[in-house]
């Protein structure tokens, strides 16, 4: 976590979603996965890639059908659209403890906004799961809605430009490395999320 954060650094807050506000754990998919194919998720994780494919599935480039078309092809199990669907949003564990309230508290003192790499399936059930959890942010910038995901510069210029204000008056908490440094290189102040108590540490250095 970045050590330069102080009280009044900060005019919003923007935050990643998976493993910051909402806990997740792909071990789950591949449980659900593994189990309608009769395999072990062994055989299924050494095949699965994040590779151009899933990135343009949360580039919003794809739609969910051909991206479980892909996916019954390169991982060789022959699973319905539903089933692959069924596993994919197993991933989603609950909230990260204490967030919600952590949330609420920042929300009085600071506009909050999210920015996540995902697709149109998940966005679908999170935002049906977690409405209340969601509705602190101002804005939510999804990577299937606006074209471009993390760690690409451009994703990071969009969303600056869209909050309004200069991105060193914005800290932004992800679980990345690879996105934390991006968003440095763009200007941000960025909190790398390494622990359960990362968001409230940071929270505690700007004042709240």
């Amino acid at each position: 976590m970045t050590m330069s954060l102080t009280p009044n650094s900060a005019d919003a807050l923007l935050f990643d979603l998976g493993r910051v506000v909402l806990d997740i754990d792909f071990t789950r998919v591949l449980k659900v996965w593994s189990d309608y194919a009769q395999c072990t998720p062994d055989d299924i994780v050494s095949r699965f890639a994040r590779g151009d494919v899933y990135m343009r599935h949360e580039r919003g480039e794809i739609s969910d059908d051909a991206f479980f078309a892909h996916l019954h092809d390169t991982l060789g199990i022959d699973l319905t659209p539903a089933q692959f669907l069924e596993g994919w949003n197993a991933i989603f564990v609950g909230e990260m403890p204490g967030i919600a309230e952590l949330l609420a508290h920042a929300s009085k003192r600071w506009p909050l906004y999210a920015f996540s790499n995902t697709n149109v399936a998940h966005v679908t059930h999170f935002s049906e799961h977690h409405a209340d959890l969601l509705s602190h942010f101002r804005r939510v910038f999804l990577s299937s809605s606006i074209g471009l995901r993390k760690p690409d510069a451009k994703s990071y210029e969009h969303v600056i430009t869209e909050i309004g204000i200069p991105a060193d008056r914005i800290v932004f908490f992800d679980d990345l490395a690879d996105n934390i440094e991006a968003a440095r290189a763009c200007g941000l102040q960025a909190v790398h999320v390494t622990s359960p108590t990362s968001v409230a540490e940071a929270l505690k250095a700007l004042g709240l």
